[in-house]
């Protein structure tokens, strides 16, 4: 029999899941509301049904040999969820352990930008290297570090979050409670609130019919040749490119891979992060790391990379 897995994504709205094969392809897609379900348990009672539910027509052909989890604030030691910030569940919940007894079957959890990294490992553009860093940017920066073929997760699980090295004392306010983390100003976030404040320096009217709803919206009006838009997006880059450069020292990775919404505006952010990057690399760097957008579809990412933690084991 064909084997497959189960992949969840538990975010702070929906959890999405998906059967996965060993090919990376996802032969069913369902969702439930995170947030409907202030119990953990519920939402694992839910998630679980409908998961039986889902394989009943694989059953014949495939054999269910596991189930990954992305989460935040996932621990991939202890398989639980701890104070995450964006979820209604407080404490440490754990969660691999909930679905590991309802399922019977192998149960792997971890941060959802460590996950997404071994998808692009298992069955992106990271095929086949070892050595990379992979960025997350959506409304946060999120991060996952593979080094010698391993996800790097330090003493706690914990290791990696580039997203909160401190660029500028004393600079934005962070949802972490510290000030001038890389996510306030590298994100979808923070390059709104870059152009809303390069708006009003540069003193450019503004459409008040507009709304700066996200990093989609500035990169239409950076095709437009808006002054503010494209300034916003070097401004980031540059930003970005330092911590990458930073970042580089520590591991010496091949690659660099963004994803994400501000991942998609292509040579807007590529280009001053690249730049950036190579001016602020030790020469021994220079050069030599590339800086690629990620091969992983958005919509599957974090299906393919929870799973991705069982077929990493398997393989």
């Amino acid at each position: 029999m064909k084997k497959i897995v189960v992949g969840i994504d538990i975010g702070g709205t929906n959890t999405v899941f998906g059967l996965v094969d060993e090919n990376g392809q996802i032969l069913l897609k369902e969702n439930i509301h995170t947030e409907h379900f202030p119990i953990p348990e519920d939402l694992v009672a839910v998630a679980c049904e409908h998961i039986k539910r889902a394989f009943a027509s694989f059953s014949k052909t495939h054999e269910l040999v596991g189930m990954g989890i992305g989460a935040p604030n996932g621990n991939f030691f202890n398989g639980t969820i701890e104070f995450a910030p964006n979820l209604k569940w407080e404490g440490i919940i754990p969660l691999a352990k909930l679905f590991e007894e309802r399922l019977n079957i192998k149960t792997l959890l971890t941060n959802d930008a460590n996950a997404a990294a071994i998808g692009e490992m298992m069955f992106g553009g990271a095929k086949g290297m070892k050595d990379f860093i992979f960025i997350t940017l959506g409304t946060g920066l999120g991060s996952g570090i593979v080094a010698n073929g391993e996800m790097i997760y330090g003493h706690d699980s914990f290791a990696g979050e580039i997203g909160h090295v401190i660029m500028f004392p004393d600079g934005r306010q962070c949802g972490c409670g510290r000030k001038g983390c890389l996510e306030t100003y590298c994100s979808a976030t923070g390059i709104k609130r870059t152009y809303s404040d390069l708006l009003m320096s540069n003193h450019e009217k503004v459409n008040l019919k507009d709304k700066v709803a996200d990093a989609k919206y500035i990169y239409e009006k950076a095709l437009e040749g808006e002054k503010s838009a494209i300034e916003a997006f070097n401004y980031t880059g540059d930003i970005l490119g330092l911590a990458l450069a930073n970042s580089v020292a520590y591991t010496s990775p091949e690659a660099i891979f963004l994803f994400g919404g501000l991942a998609q505006a292509g040579d807007f952010i590529f280009k001053p992060t690249k730049e950036s990057m190579e001016r602020n690399l030790l020469n021994i760097y220079k050069n030599k790391i590339k800086l690629l957008p990620s091969q992983l579809k958005e919509n599957d990412a974090a299906i393919l990379g929870a799973a991705s933690l069982i077929w990493k084991e398997i393989k």
